[in-house]
């Protein structure tokens, strides 16, 4: 009877341990994904500038040409 609590105890305690080293885990995705997200924001906001500044540069070209017309 002893052993059989023994070896309940036993994976218990390793139960919690891969239940602590999956929280860990998941904490640790969490971060990752937060930090992918700032970066693709980033790099949209970035996009959307270069963007307004190349409709810019057209519309002054069409603008342009078609002065010379």
């Amino acid at each position: 009877m002893v052993d059989i609590k023994q070896q309940i105890f036993q994976e218990l305690t390793n139960l919690e341990e891969v239940a602590v080293r999956l929280r860990s885990t998941a904490v640790n995705a969490g971060k990752q994904t937060d930090l992918e997200v700032a970066i693709l924001t980033e790099q949209v906001k970035g996009l959307r500038e270069k963007n307004e500044k190349a409709t810019e540069m057209i519309n002054q070209s069409i603008s342009i040409l078609k002065k010379l017309k």
